[in-house]
């Protein structure tokens, strides 16, 4: 291999981007664009949950449980007495996501000492949120049934008995890595991988195809020019930015997210560097085996954003996936990228944890390098 071959075809490869504004926006503002879109918009965090509240009772009691519910971060309360006609045209206008019911003898009850039940609805057609709001929900009325069956002992026999109530086992919970389980500090770091592997793809897909089609590749062959010096050349441009690209997502989560960076940087951006060769000579693989710059950009789109976004562990959990889909997965690089990440970012664990999955993401690499250099001899030949 000639080194000077490799640096004049990257030079080429350089000054065509260098040329083109529109694939030099796509290649730095694009990434950033998604980053911030989705960094905003996506979130699996459940807060200020619109809660309507219907109370027949008109009880302290009742008075007591809504102000419970008004004081938690994660209701907005709105007292409506229009009855079930009115919940329900507040569901379906989204006015309310959940409905409180008291019922007339709730404060009776309440202060009779016997068991009182209150209703709560969802609107089940978002599910996720639905789940999240009924726990939430059972938080605010379990530690309310607390309190009162407490003060009721008081009342009636004493601190004694009262003490005898309390359950014998005090759970005490403590969030390691993510105190707050604020979603942005795990989706941050697999959006970057995602992101990255989309664009890295993008880019070198159409640069193989671009030549093919402008009848500049004839030209090329022709030369002294070797394929490992041709992908090479090709490469090095596009993995300078696709670093700056990894370097600008870092500043974002640090700066503008505020993602706890606990690991070492120089690891971060070293497992980066393996997947962003990774992922750009899967580009490349692609443009070659097309030679069609539109076939390319779609099958690159396809093959990258798809599998990274849905089986790599970024929203959905590999565990709770059929067990066929787990083994796809296996072959689905940003599934390791992302447990890198994720690992270097919240945990701050380095390669004695990480190993494994630095050593299948370098198998990645090494696996698309080899297998552009062998189709581009093929198609030469």
């Amino acid at each position: 291999m000639s080194f000077q071959r490799l640096w004049a075809v990257a030079r080429k490869e350089s000054l065509h981007i260098l040329r083109d504004p529109r694939s030099l926006a796509m290649a730095i503002a694009l990434p950033v664009l998604l980053l911030f879109l989705f960094g905003y918009a996506l979130t699996l965090d459940v807060d200020d949950v619109p809660l309507a509240v219907w109370d027949q009772s008109g009880s302290p009691a009742s008075r007591e449980l809504i102000s419970r519910f008004s004081g938690s971060r994660y209701f907005s309360v709105r007292l409506f007495s229009e009855g079930y006609p009115g919940l329900e045209r507040a569901m379906d206008t989204r006015e309310a996501l959940a409905a409180l019911v008291i019922p007339r003898d709730f404060g009776a009850r309440v202060a009779s000492g016997r068991p009182a039940v209150v209703q709560l609805l969802l609107d089940g057609s978002d599910s996720n949120t639905a789940t999240i709001a009924s726990g939430y929900a059972s938080g605010v009325t379990d530690a309310y049934s607390q309190f009162v069956t407490v003060r009721t002992i008081h009342r009636t026999r004493g601190a004694a008995a009262a003490a005898l109530l309390r359950p014998p086992l005090d759970l005490r919970p403590r969030v390691w890595f993510n105190t707050d389980l604020e979603s942005k500090n795990y989706i941050i770091p697999g959006l970057i991988a995602v992101v990255i592997m989309v664009i890295a793809a993008l880019l070198t897909s159409l640069t193989v195809a671009r030549e093919w089609e402008r009848g500049t590749m004839e030209q090329l062959i022709s030369t002294p020019v070797k394929g490992p010096e041709l992908i090479g050349g090709k490469l090095l441009p596009y993995f300078a930015i696709g670093m700056f690209d990894v370097f600008l997502a870092v500043l974002m989560g640090e700066f503008l997210f505020h993602v706890p960076l606990r690991g070492s940087v120089a690891l971060l951006f070293c497992m980066s560097g393996i997947f962003v060769t990774g992922a750009l000579s899967m580009g490349l693989l692609i443009s070659v085996a097309t030679k069609n710059q539109l076939l390319a950009n779609q099958l690159a789109f396809v093959t990258t954003f798809l599998p990274s976004f849905l089986l790599s562990g970024f929203i959905y959990a590999i565990r709770n996936m059929p067990v066929p889909v787990q083994v796809i997965t296996h072959v689905v690089p940003a599934r390791y990228f992302i447990a890198l990440l994720k690992s270097i970012y919240l945990k701050g664990v380095g390669l004695e944890v990480l190993a494994g999955e630095a050593a299948l993401l370098s198998a990645f690499a090494a696996g698309m390098v080899i297998l552009a250099n062998l189709k581009f001899k093929k198609k030469l030949g």
